[in-house]
């Protein structure tokens, strides 16, 4: 086994957009860059570059969650007539 193998079952996580015929390359590197932003890896990346404590973890999560809570209500208060 190479560094090159990879296994068959395991999952493909790169981002990958093909050219559509008569597409402007500007306009493909622009839809790379939101499905790479939308796919959380370089989020990831710079998580996993440094130490966090799992009590940490646990307070961020919760934190994120608390976030998302109070947009979804937001945005749910939004929709009501």
């Amino acid at each position: 086994m190479g560094s090159n193998y990879v296994r068959p079952d395991a999952e493909n996580k790169g981002v990958c957009v093909t050219l559509k015929p008569g597409e402007d390359t500007a306009v493909l590197l622009k839809r790379f860059k939101k499905k790479f932003m939308k796919s959380g890896i370089l989020q990831e990346y710079r998580q996993r570059m440094s130490y966090m404590k799992p009590s940490d973890k646990k307070r961020r999560k919760r934190r994120d969650a608390e976030r998302r809570k109070k947009r979804d209500a937001l945005k749910l208060e939004k929709l009501k007539p």
